[in-house]
């Protein structure tokens, strides 16, 4: 069994890396025979469909670059790869760890994203939910979206959707959603926040809801906080596949007493059925919509519809991406519970309210999640 976050990706490499490939059709082990051989890489054909090729060290980013290369989208997604360090028979540990070259090459090219989150290198910003009717200079403020920031070697700050773009591709998924968990409760207790937490969770980075939510209680409950403080934003629900599995995991967060809060409604036909299907406790109105309601009435009309369906399922609505006043009072005067926008605020880093030590003690009450991260594996 791989273990995704236990086991460093450098174990798969020595100073001269065995790789054997596994590939799907005869025409596959054809296009890396040719480049192996124009690489000059030393390869042998160890039976069907399987193919050992020795690689040195410093030349196994190019390699895998070059495979990808030679293998279409299938192919390269179809092979299955491990290594070895000698060109013997495959032990029981490196058949084990077998995977496929995609997830391993994608893998390779996130090692930056794994030691980002094994060094701590991220952080969460934090934009206000207020209250419809606020006034914006002492706006009332009812929670706090968590925003997830990962910064690289360089302390470059690394756009999020691209982050979790290549954690998705390196099956790194499930370890990036936890650590933006485990971040937004860390700094959100920091920062001594008050009022709700907004975390967005993607539902295909889910497996076991029972095993990720055993480790989040028990961080919030070190930390002071309650389930009902905490809700679970869902994001990218177009991608939901499995909806059984989706319904599953928010009954689930809802009867341990958690919130749950449905992203973007409004910008199709699936969006409206996902909020009869799941009934969460709070929609948020796509920003499209949001955009100059003030002068549309067309949008006037679709929002006021959109209210009156989220009241008729006892959901709360959230208006986000609000920039103006006359955005805002619309908005209030169409029924909105809440507004979310640069209007009120802008995300922004929270300095520390607490001393070294409290700063030190939510550390360590957030390490279940952190367990929970490393104690995952992937098959």
């Amino acid at each position: 069994m791989w273990c995704a976050e236990c086991e460093s990706i450098d174990e798969y490499f020595y100073s001269n890396t065995y790789f054997w490939l596994f590939l799907p059709t005869s025409e596959a082990i054809d296009k890396v025979t040719k480049m192996a051989e124009y690489a000059k890489y030393p390869l042998e054909n160890v039976e069907h469909r399987c193919l050992r090729v020795q690689v040195e060290q410093g030349q196994t980013g190019n390699f895998l670059n070059q495979l990808n290369g030679c293998l279409d989208g299938p192919e390269f997604g179809g092979t299955k790869v491990t290594t070895s360090a000698q060109p013997s028979q495959l032990s029981i540990e490196e058949i084990g760890r077998m995977t496929t070259a995609e997830v391993l090459t994608r893998r390779y090219q996130a090692q930056w994203l794994a030691q980002a989150m094994d060094k701590h290198s991220y952080e969460s910003w934090f934009q206000p939910i207020v209250r419809a009717g606020s006034d914006v200079t002492d706006p009332s403020i009812f929670a706090h979206e968590s925003l997830f920031r990962i910064f690289d070697a360089n302390e470059s700050l690394i756009p999020p959707g691209f982050a979790f773009s290549l954690a998705e591709q390196s099956n790194l998924l499930f370890a990036l959603d936890l650590t933006a968990r485990r971040s937004a409760v860390e700094y959100f207790s920091r920062a001594k926040l008050k009022g709700k937490v907004f975390i967005n969770f993607n539902p295909s980075s889910i497996y076991d809801p029972a095993y990720c939510l055993r480790a989040t209680a028990s961080a919030i409950n070190e930390l002071g906080l309650k389930p009902a403080d905490v809700v679970f934003e869902i994001v990218e629900t177009h991608r939901a596949n499995d909806m059984n599995h989706l319904k599953g995991i928010l009954s689930f967060y809802r009867s341990s007493g958690f919130g749950v809060a449905l992203d973007d409604i409004g910008s199709g036909w699936s969006g409206l059925n996902l909020l009869e299907q799941l009934r969460p406790d709070y929609v948020k109105i796509d920003m499209e919509l949001i955009s100059d309601i003030d002068e549309n009435a067309y949008k006037q009309n679709i929002v006021k519809h959109l209210i009156q369906i989220a009241r008729k399922n006892r959901t709360e609505v959230i208006a986000e991406g609000i920039e103006t006043e006359a955005e805002a009072e619309m908005l209030t005067e169409l029924g909105a519970d809440y507004l979310q926008g640069y209007y009120f605020a802008k995300p922004k880093r929270y300095s520390d309210r607490i001393s070294a030590e409290e700063r030190e003690s939510i550390y360590q009450s957030t390490r279940p999640i952190e367990e929970a991260k490393k104690a995952h594996q992937f098959s």
